[in-house]
Order: C-alpha cells, then structure tokens, then sequence
C-alpha cells in the first residue's frame, strides 16, 4: 500500500523560499540612482557603463537615465544612458 496515515509528515516534503531574482527594471525604463536592475547569481548580465555590480550579483544603476540592454563579443551588458 502507498498511503503514510497517521505518521510525521515526509522527510522530504521541504522546499527553500524562492529568492525572487530576474530582471527588475527592463530596457528603456528610466531608473534612479541605486535603483536594483537585476538580481542574478553569477554574471548572466554585465554591468556596463552607469552601473555597478555588488558582491552577490545584482546589478544597481549609479546614476538616473534609461537602462539599455546589449550584446559584445557575446556578452549581454546592461547600461544606464
């Protein structure tokens, strides 16, 4: 039989909290000074001129403009204009 009745719950029925990474703030958006772009783990997106990449990843604009994304050398970078 496949049925757990009156026991403790499954040793494995635990799932981690989603940690709500992605894109925040896409291209063309206007941003403000330390506005959080993307959250990310590891380098999926550069941070170009404008930005700044913190030490978990995400990427924050220094300064106010219009976020733009682009492709070098097969790199995708994300910029503040």
């Amino acid at each position: 039989m496949a049925h757990t009745k009156a026991q403790k719950t499954v040793k494995g029925n635990r799932d981690s909290q989603s940690k709500r990474l992605g894109v925040k703030v896409y291209g063309g958006e206007k941003v403000e000074a330390g506005n959080i772009i993307i959250r990310q783990r590891g380098t999926k997106v550069n941070a170009g001129p404008g930005t700044m990449l913190s030490r978990d990843f995400t990427i924050l604009a220094l300064k106010k403009g219009n976020v733009k994304f682009y492709k070098r050398r097969g790199e995708l970078f994300v910029s503040v204009v």
